[in-house]
């Protein structure tokens, strides 16, 4: 390969790179975070749903999770459907 075409190919070589460990790679990381807890959720958690609702959870199923909204109330939800864990 010419030094020439080494040239037409370094920026765009570059370009990807930025793009990588600016954008793929720290959403990566956010996306396994994000599945490690829902992984860990277990009988006591509390959670947001996408929703916005606040829940506890009951149980916890492979792929989904039985979750309290109030005294009454206990529904199932699909664990891809939990924003957030509340510590």
């Amino acid at each position: 390969m010419s030094q020439q075409a080494l040239g037409q190919f370094l920026p765009m070589i570059l370009l990807f790179a930025v793009f990588y460990f600016l954008i793929i790679r720290p959403q990566q990381k956010q996306q396994k975070a994000h599945q490690e807890m829902i992984d860990s959720l277990t009988k006591g958690d509390k959670i947001v749903t996408n929703g916005g609702l606040f829940a506890e959870v009951t149980k916890a199923e492979e792929d989904f999770i039985k979750i309290k909204l109030n005294d009454s109330t206990e529904v199932k939800l699909d664990k891809n459907y939990v924003a957030r864990k509340i510590d």
